[in-house]
């Protein structure tokens, strides 16, 4: 696969479009087993859950081929056999690979902002230096909890057709605006410079942390705080001798 062709998680700008609906799911009751036909009892808890990680097992089994191989050389049948079901069975969950693909791209970014959000608003009242340093590190540590989901995303969202990238800009752009506002609170407070650009800033910061996907070996969360500390140094003081 060309790296040169990955996109990284919103470190690109992105056209400003309408936000589209997300598709619903087209076999609500069947997923969940929340929903009942009239006159008869609720499904038993049990067969929810064993319902729900059928199909979590069906959406982590897609995601570690999306992320090897891609999305078009990717087959349900591929996905089946990772999932240890039989192939038709994807179908009592999904009504294609595109809804696979829409679900995996969706999670793989959502936990990353959502990881983000929470640190920052656990961490109270801080310096900016330090929200920014806290956004780093929850996003390196979101890396290595969904690694499949979230490296998917990275790697072929930027191969994808614009039919099935769509869907997905409203939260990548709502991501972006949340590190560059981050990034325009340090530089009015001062402590980020005042000719810095936000934009470029946020593109540099993001593309470098997605891109640790490629060399760094996300096996501990002490290897990535450590790996988030180095980067927030060099991204506030710089490689230039004390």
């Amino acid at each position: 696969m060309n790296p040169t062709r990955r996109a990284l998680l919103v470190s690109s700008p992105e056209k400003r479009l309408s936000r589209p609906k997300r598709r619903a799911n087209p076999h609500p009751a069947k997923i969940s087993q929340k929903a009942t036909s009239p006159g008869k009892a609720a499904a038993p808890a049990a067969q929810a859950s064993k319902s729900e990680k059928s199909r979590d097992t069906i959406l982590e089994a897609a995601a570690k081929l999306f992320r090897r191989q891609g999305y078009s050389a990717t087959t349900l049948r591929q996905i089946a056999a990772m999932a240890e079901i039989k192939a038709g069975s994807i179908y009592y969950y999904f009504d294609s690979k595109e809804q696979i693909l829409d679900e995996v791209l969706h999670l793989g970014l959502l936990h990353v902002f959502e990881a983000v959000k929470k640190a920052l608003k656990d961490a109270g009242k801080v310096s900016h230096r330090r929200r920014i340093g806290l956004a780093i590190e929850a996003h390196l540590v979101a890396l290595l909890e969904a690694s499949d989901f979230t490296s998917a995303n990275i790697r072929i969202y930027g191969q994808l057709p614009e039919s099935l990238k769509k869907p997905h800009r409203p939260l990548r752009r709502a991501y972006a605006k949340y590190w560059d506002r981050l990034f325009l609170d340090a530089r009015r407070a001062g402590e980020i410079r005042a000719d810095i650009e936000i934009v470029p800033l946020r593109i540099f910061v993001l593309g470098a942390l997605n891109w640790t996907i490629e060399w760094f070996s996300l096996d501990s969360k002490d290897a990535v705080l450590q790996l988030a500390r180095r980067t927030e140094l060099l991204i506030f003081d710089g490689v230039k001798k004390a």
